[in-house]
């Protein structure tokens, strides 16, 4: 069995690499753009194609001559603060990427199952009537990253409706874990507090909008969830997955602050600052959970502290 991965060289899509290797007996082949140090360690044991998914003559070549069996389509812009600066970009990247695998794979090998992952995101305004959010809560998304990924689940539905694609979509709560970029809140958090440790800044973290809550889980568990989807999914099925408690970004820095032997001021940053946010969001997993008995494993607690000890090794590499 082939499973071909976009984004490989991602922070989830690297996770999922090695889980596929690590607990699968699939041929893993992978998507890579640019950068692929998170999956140097990997390289050996997957095969890999660069090139651009926005090109749809170059996507369908690759899938012809993969057959895949399993698509995971991970690759995506993902920083929801830099889609307010590039609403374009965005919306470029996160559509245009999926149009081309989905008219690939309607052409080329329209048995193979596609795995469209897809953001909390899509919700957007949610109301506190709303909580937990389950998959029947109306999508108002309320930035242009949340409208990219509306378009992206709505576009894995119509190609279900219309061509009866084999294709499951996941919507993911917030991930978290090692390897993450610090266009995230706790790894924002956990680079600065390396950072200050190393004596490489000031004794100072600036942060955001602390008071938000949002659903976390960590990559690890969220990729295991992926397979999961791939396996035990209904084709033409939307799944919220995520732990299903809310919890504040202030939890986050305070457990960092506590993780460090230094005195570390905090500093709100306006430039770190959302125009639109939303104070809480936690999903309604049941659905999910009852076709796959998917369960996180991992501890929040546990996340952190493999969240800032990995950004203490980056940055004494630097």
């Amino acid at each position: 069995m082939r499973a071909l991965v976009t984004g490989i060289a991602g922070f989830a899509g690297s996770h999922l690499a090695a889980y596929l290797l690590r607990h699968t007996a699939c041929e893993v082949h992978g998507i890579v753009h640019r950068h692929d140090w998170r999956i140097l360690d990997l390289r050996e044991q997957l095969t890999l194609w660069r090139g651009d998914l926005r090109n749809p003559l170059w996507v369908s070549e690759v899938i012809q001559k993969v057959q895949p069996d399993y698509l995971l389509h991970l690759a995506a812009w993902s920083d929801v603060g830099g889609s307010w600066e590039q609403p374009w970009t965005t919306f470029e990247l996160n559509v245009q990427t999926q149009l081309s695998l989905l008219e690939a794979v309607r052409k080329q090998t329209p048995t193979c199952r596609v795995l469209a992952v897809g953001s909390n995101e899509i919700y957007g305004k949610i109301q506190a009537e709303d909580l937990p959010i389950d998959e029947e809560t109306p999508l108002r998304p309320h930035n242009p990253y949340g409208v990219s990924k509306a378009a992206q689940d709505l576009m894995a539905q119509q190609y279900f409706l219309s061509y009866g694609l084999d294709v499951i979509r996941v919507r993911a709560f917030n991930q978290f874990g090692p390897g993450q970029s610090d266009d995230f809140s706790a790894s924002a958090f956990a680079r600065q507090i390396a950072e200050i440790e190393a004596g490489q800044r000031p004794p100072l973290v600036r942060v955001g909008n602390l008071s938000a809550q949002r659903d976390f889980t960590d990559v690890r568990d969220m990729v295991r969830a992926y397979w999961l989807a791939t396996q035990q999914g209904q084709a033409g099925e939307a799944y919220n997955v995520g732990s299903g408690q809310p919890r504040s970004i202030q939890s986050i820095l305070d457990f960092l602050l506590a993780a460090s032997d230094r005195p570390i001021a905090v500093e709100t940053d306006p430039g770190r600052l959302r125009p639109s946010d939303v104070p809480v969001s936690y999903c309604d997993a049941r659905h999910f959970r009852a076709v796959s008995g998917w369960q996180p494993e991992i501890s929040f607690e546990t996340s952190l502290t493999d969240v800032l000890n990995d950004w203490r090794q980056r940055v004494r590499r630097v």
